[in-house]
């Protein structure tokens, strides 16, 4: 490895699991029959579990991996408000008029920016220990096109989910970062970030409190339609369940293949660096944001709870890469914006997978043969699946006041897609050019 950024003690390993003891699954047993299997036991699982549990309901969680193996206990820790939903506003096609048009938005960014509010009282009720603050976030402006941008779509992302954003012109920016590399940017106030493993960890307990049980290294197989329900081959043998529920996310697989060729699985890769001096630290984000970009190669990065390291991720590559090339990418990145911390060396590297789907909305409901589903966050998993496993759990308990937005949706996908994304690299390259093109011309 390149002796000028690892650190002698690197770890190719979430810096998140420094926290958890990842792979020590709680122990249990397969029962015969539940009431619900839930295939998936990250953030959409395990919210799914903890409000059918709540509701007297019995759940079984399976994971073909350990739980939090996956995505959950990768993220960077940010949650949104609501403000990056639907990014393509495919939706708004076939709308004609602008107050059509304006009240898709309003139920989309709407239902969006619940997941927030989801989460705080979640871990409020539950009592989970994840260092959660409201502390907002500043997207930096690439070029001044992209911040001109930003201020015209302001006053409806303020009107629709209520994001409390304000614009930041690049004379005031290092009041946000300690930068010059953006050309202003924007404000929001109503995000907040949390420690992905220990929040994953409070939701593994707080499920099983409420009478879920959790089963790790426990991979589902074929899935029978019975006269009054499924049954549901394991690894550990066969279960049978009223319903089944997949939230597998950006590790859907071949278990369901209808879902699988609607979701584009997005490798996404983030660094941790040694801890640095505690006033060099507090320089660089003088107000613990968390920060991102309108670049089309999305950054995203932070402090670590503590104070002392920067966590820093985006799309070094669309695909899965070691990190011998990944963190090298990501720490020039990293340099780019703070060139003060130059000499700072990477103690962890790890990649995950998030899902997007062809419309870039979240979605949820049931498949023509039965099965339940939740998936599709589009980078904002955090917020967004917590959100739809509860509601999802809401509704297989017949529960729910209303029928979220997302919920029936039409779930695209394009002819002959599988579910391999093949094109990934091209559209990496393709993005890259126009990044490189914009900031040209600025």
């Amino acid at each position: 490895m390149d002796g000028t950024i690892f650190h002698p003690g690197f770890k190719a390993l979430p810096y998140w699991w420094e926290a958890i003891p990842m792979g020590e699954d709680p122990p249990a047993d397969l029962p015969p029959r539940a009431d619900v299997v839930i295939v998936g036991g990250g953030l959409t699982g395990l919210n799914c579990a903890i409000e059918l549990g709540r509701g007297g309901a019995h759940p079984v969680v399976l994971d073909a991996e350990p739980l939090g193996f996956g995505a959950s206990t990768r993220n960077g820790g940010g949650v949104s408000g609501g403000n990056n939903v639907g990014k393509g506003l495919s939706g708004a096609k076939g709308r004609q008029s602008p107050d059509e048009v304006k009240e898709w938005l309003r139920a989309i960014m709407g239902d969006a920016s619940e997941g927030l509010a989801h989460i705080e009282a979640l871990i409020q009720r539950e009592g989970i220990a994840c260092h959660y603050e409201r502390t907002g976030r500043f997207v930096g402006a690439w070029t001044p096109k992209h911040y001109d941008g930003m201020a015209a779509k302001i006053d409806t992302l303020n009107e629709l989910a209520d994001a409390d954003a304000s614009m930041l012109p690049r004379e005031r920016q290092r009041e946000e970062i300690a930068s010059d590399y953006y050309h202003g940017g924007m404000v929001v106030n109503r995000t907040g970030k949390l420690h992905p493993g220990l929040y994953h960890r409070g939701l593994m307990a707080a499920a099983q409190r409420h009478g879920a049980v959790l089963l790790g290294r426990t991979r589902a197989g074929a899935l029978t339609r019975l006269a009054n329900g499924w049954r549901v081959e394991t690894s550990r043998g066969p279960i049978e369940a009223r319903e089944v529920v997949i939230a597998t996310n950006g590790y859907t697989g071949a278990l369901t293949p209808d879902l699988r060729r609607r979701l584009i699985p997005v490798a996404s890769h983030i660094i941790a660096t040694e801890e640095i001096d505690p006033n060099l630290a507090r320089s660089l984000i003088p107000k613990r944001r968390t920060l991102a970009d309108s670049r089309r190669i999305l950054t995203y990065y932070r402090l670590s709870p503590d104070n002392r390291r920067v966590l820093f991720g985006g799309r070094a590559r669309f695909t899965q890469v070691t990190p011998e090339v990944s963190a090298p990418i990501l720490h020039d990145m990293m340099l780019k914006r703070w060139p003060q911390l130059k000499g700072t060396r990477v103690t962890h590297a790890w990649t995950g997978n998030v899902a997007f789907a062809f419309d870039y909305l979240p979605h949820m409901g049931v498949t023509q043969k039965g099965l339940h589903y939740a998936m599709a966050c589009n980078g904002s998993g955090v917020a967004m699946l917590s959100y739809l496993g509860a509601e999802l759990g809401k509704k297989l308990l017949g529960k729910s006041n209303r029928v979220p937005v997302f919920d029936g949706r039409d779930f695209p996908t394009r002819p002959f897609y599988t579910g391999h994304p093949w094109m990934l690299p091209m559209v990496g390259n393709w993005y890259r050019f126009r990044d490189w093109l914009d900031r040209r011309a600025a």
